[in-house]
């Protein structure tokens, strides 16, 4: 049995980082998101999938109150991290999102250099006690990023200036430079190229031995490729959750067979 394989099987006994009960989101009169109930392992990539518009995008906001900045979204239920509810009013959603990272669908760095791009996090929330503090912190963050080697000589370069590929990896490393302990991905690789896309996922797998990765993606392959565990999504439902492997070759549900077999979606 190799590492890998260890790990997996040692997967039962892995901590709880994100446990969920009986979520509901609406949107003003939408009931978006109905009675969602997850317990999210810690170090595991954790794949949402689903037909567009199932819930999936707007589930994975609710792990770091993104929907807060919408005026007319209402979140109810209990969301815990390292059993803490993050709704609670003493909660600072500010210093949460340094906890909880994000990377978007569309990469976007900020229109100032790769360094900065980086530094902004940790220069906020006082990470660094000086500046060869936030050197290390931004180097670290970059080879985390997996793209130190690609911008070490024009870290004062615009980050807008690379690549897709480049500046998704730049947000990756962006979102790890404040050391949170769980990352949020929302299709992180549907504005990119194959090759692109094979990087992102070699690093997703990589990251997994710090955080607890959650990702959403379109793309059951992908949710193949990267993920331990799975979720289907259907009509702002969590219709079955399990094992990835377990997901998609005996599917408990009959929703679930029907979209990992092209019949819904």
């Amino acid at each position: 049995m190799n590492d890998k394989n260890i790990m997996e099987s040692h997967m039962g006994t892995t901590a709880i980082k994100i446990s969920a009960r009986d979520v509901q989101v609406y949107y003003g009169d939408n009931h978006a998101i109905k009675d969602v109930s997850i317990d999210i392992e810690d170090k595991t990539v954790t794949a949402f999938i689903g037909p567009s518009g199932c819930g999936k995008s707007t589930f994975l906001r609710c792990l770091n109150r993104m929907n807060d900045t919408i005026d007319i979204c209402k979140v109810t239920g209990s969301i815990r991290i390292d059993d803490e509810d993050i709704y609670d009013r003493r909660v600072d959603p500010v210093q949460l999102r340094a906890k909880v990272g994000m990377v978007f669908q569309k990469p976007n760095p900020f229109p100032k250099s790769i360094y900065d791009n980086v530094a902004y996090g940790p220069r906020i929330h006082g990470l660094a006690q000086n500046k060869a503090d936030l050197d290390d912190i931004v180097e670290r963050a970059l080879r985390r990023g997996a793209i130190w080697n690609e911008v070490k000589d024009r870290l004062q370069s615009p980050g807008i200036g690379l690549s897709g590929g480049q500046q998704q990896r730049l947000c990756i490393a962006r979102a790890v430079a404040t050391e949170p302990e769980v990352l949020l991905m929302d299709e992180p690789c549907s504005a990119l190229d194959p090759i692109a896309t094979a990087q992102v996922e070699e690093l997703i797998d990589e990251l997994r031995q710090s955080f607890s990765v959650v990702i959403v993606t379109h793309s059951m392959q992908q949710a193949a490729r990267v993920s331990q565990k799975t979720a289907f999504f259907h009509l702002g439902n969590m219709v079955e959750y399990g094992e990835t492997g377990q997901i998609f070759t005996t599917p408990q549900d009959p929703r679930t067979e029907s979209y990992i077999t092209g019949r819904i979606g």
